[in-house]
């Protein structure tokens, strides 16, 4: 017999129904029920709706940010770490696509403090990311005509809207759209000699 990991099951059951229905319209007795268990199960674990959604966001920051300090650990040229964490973010992104589609969709329905926290948590992984830039550009590989915030929003930009062009069933793994997306952009910045 299967032993179902609770947590697992609300954020699946949660995650479907949000992506179908909508967060505003998906009920806490919808998604127990779509989960198979008790409402007093789902609160054990998450104390409310917007701590789900939350959740179903956290999981994918958490990844990220663990893989960019990977990356950024084990150093090298600025363009090659920079490389690896666009490659790697378009490629987790793909993976929680789902995740990253509710999230957004939904994300102005958070309750406030949550918002702070996924704006400070996002903030920390630009300014990382925004940290290998600047390294580039005082090693002269990357342009620094172009503000900063300009630079990183031409990237994140197709990150976030991977949901209304990206098709996992296109013709392209998630890999070779990461690397396209990747060399588009660094192309974008490097400096022109």
């Amino acid at each position: 017999m299967r032993t179902k990991n609770v947590a697992d099951e609300v954020t699946r059951a949660a995650l479907e129904l949000f992506s179908t229905r909508g967060y505003a319209n998906t009920s806490v007795q919808q998604i127990v029920e779509a989960a198979g268990v008790t409402k007093g199960a789902m609160y054990h674990y998450f104390t409310s709706k917007d701590d789900l959604l939350f959740a179903i966001y956290e999981r994918m920051l958490s990844l990220q940010k663990s893989r960019l300090d990977e990356i950024t650990a084990r150093g090298g040229p600025a363009e090659e770490v920079l490389r690896a964490v666009c490659v790697d973010v378009m490629e987790t992104s793909i993976e929680f696509l789902p995740e990253g589609t509710v999230f957004f969709r939904s994300v102005h329905m958070l309750s406030e403090d949550r918002q702070k926290e996924v704006t400070r948590r996002r903030r920390e992984y630009n300014d990382q990311f925004a940290a290998i830039v600047e390294r580039g550009q005082a090693s002269g590989v990357f342009r620094d005509d172009v503000p900063m915030a300009v630079l990183i929003a031409h990237f994140f930009s197709d990150v976030h809207y991977l949901s209304h062009w990206y098709r996992p069933e296109g013709p392209e793994t998630k890999t070779e759209v990461a690397q396209q997306v990747t060399d588009l952009f660094l192309r974008s910045i490097r400096k022109e000699t």
